[in-house]
């Protein structure tokens, strides 16, 4: 583990601490220790010197220091990516979290972001509008990474990934300069950040198009993971014939305690987790079949979005052991959904779990090539992960999540969701972005042709 304070010459040091307003933090201080955690506790990294900035200037001062002192550099936003590629070992770590507001504009109901903040933090600000920003499905997530690489949850049948409605950004390059994009202003970077992650530059400030959403009606449904096969044939039949308002991720699950009922807990279950915007008669008229299919638990009602949003926050709280695998898929075949039953009955932790978002609705339609996000004709993006507060059973999640994903990947499509990757090889990352992925590599190669921003699911510059 290097230390940039004695790496590095203490005149240059000093003259880059002067322009820096944030904190540093170095491999000495008693805060460092503290600093370096990320959302999965599986990743330990040790960087060389992490600042904690407070505004552009800092990034800008950040960027040119490191770039000057050949320097391997990462940036962290909310720190929740599954891989940890907010970190780095011995890196100069831009941290954004204190780059942190949300403004509401009523007049065409948009929202402008800080790169640091938080999910939970822009419903805060946005609920008592009436408005939400389509986003995942954890509060604590970061704004920052999520949308970069595509923002799949509980809206996205409704109105889209998240990056379907980033209607502009704030960015520091590679050179340190500072540019907007948006729909008429760098049209090629703005196209880029929509799903082609951190490669491009640092998003300091995000616009967001939010739409009228205020309460919903939402909650999971519950069958004994003996059903899956005729749940999830059910399910792949329903969906995506389903108005665009009703968005419901099936997953398979362990109930590991509460809220949930005792009765329920440390049993595996097969389970659709429903969100729908309108008004909670017509949500459970919609959702009427999966009654009709005698679940063992089903508890959906109106909420406050903020509220589904924060369901899951509880059962997954920061520092948790996490492995990740993921696919996108066209289709649950009955061999599928055989295997879908046979490692739903082997959840091996009362965390681990798989889930199914649907692609369809809103962001199935959109074209292909309109953004990075390639796979618009897959049904599902699908994951799997094993999880554990334990770092004895890091072995044990990991081979289940393995195993799992490896079995389905026959079935897949080809590529996963960035976002739910963690270290799987270039051929993975080109595999994602399929036939966007030239294009990705030309534009990488005008704004980064050093390939600075290296620490993310990488694309390498080419030359036009």
């Amino acid at each position: 583990m290097i230390n940039l304070r004695t790496e590095l010459n203490a005149e240059i040091l000093a003259a880059f601490a002067a322009q820096i307003r944030g904190e540093i933090i170095l491999p000495d201080d008693v805060k460092y220790d503290e600093a370096r955690k990320v959302y999965n506790a599986m990743i330990s990294k040790h960087p060389g010197m992490i600042v904690m900035c407070v505004d552009v200037a800092d990034v800008i001062a950040c960027v040119n220091f490191g770039r000057d002192n050949k320097l391997l550099v990462s940036v962290r936003g909310g720190g929740h990516n599954a891989g940890g590629l907010g970190l780095a070992d011995d890196a100069l770590v831009i941290d954004l979290s204190n780059i942190k507001y949300v403004r509401v504009n009523t007049d065409d109901n948009t929202v402008r972001v800080g790169g640091g903040n938080l999910w939970g933090e822009v419903d805060h600000a946005t609920h008592p509008f009436g408005l939400a920003v389509p986003a995942g499905i954890i509060s604590t997530t970061g704004v920052g990474g999520l949308t970069l690489g595509g923002g799949v949850g509980h809206l996205t049948r409704t109105f889209g990934l998240t990056i379907d409605n980033l209607l502009e950004a704030d960015m520091v390059l590679a050179d340190g300069s500072f540019t907007t994009v948006n729909s008429t202003t760098n049209t090629d970077l703005f196209w880029a950040i929509r799903g082609g992650g951190g490669n491009f530059g640092i998003v300091t400030s995000f616009k967001f198009q939010a739409h009228p959403v205020k309460n919903v009606f939402a909650g999971p449904t519950l069958w004994p993971i003996e059903r899956t096969e005729e749940i999830m044939a059910w399910y792949h039949n329903f969906i995506h014939n389903a108005p665009d308002e009703l968005n419901g991720f099936i997953a398979t699950m362990v109930i590991p305690g509460p809220p949930f009922p005792a009765e329920l807990h440390n049993k595996k279950f097969c389970g659709i987790v429903w969100n729908y915007v309108g008004s909670p008669d017509r949500g459970a008229e919609l959702i009427k079949p999966a009654m009709d299919l005698n679940p063992v638990f089903h508890h959906v009602g109106e909420m406050p979005y903020p509220m589904v949003q924060t369901l899951f926050d509880g059962l997954m709280p920061p520092g948790l052991q996490w492995y990740w695998r993921a696919d996108y898929f066209t289709d649950i075949p009955p061999e599928a959904m055989a295997l879908h039953k046979k490692f739903g009955s082997q959840i091996p932790t009362p965390l681990s779990q798989m889930h199914l978002y649907p692609i369809s609705g809103t962001a199935g339609r959109i074209e292909k090539d309109a953004t990075p996000w390639a796979s618009r004709d897959a049904k599902y993006a699908g994951v799997f992960v094993g999880i554990d507060p334990d770092p004895a059973n890091v072995e044990t999640i990991t081979k289940w999540a393995k195993a799992y994903q490896e079995a389905l990947h026959p079935y897949s499509s080809g590529g996963a969701y960035v976002n739910f990757m963690m270290d799987e090889g270039q051929e993975r990352v080109k595999a994602s972005y399929k036939g966007n992925y030239e294009r990705l590599t030309q534009i990488k190669h005008k704004y980064d042709p050093d390939n600075f921003f290296k620490v993310n699911q990488n694309i390498k510059p080419t030359a036009d």
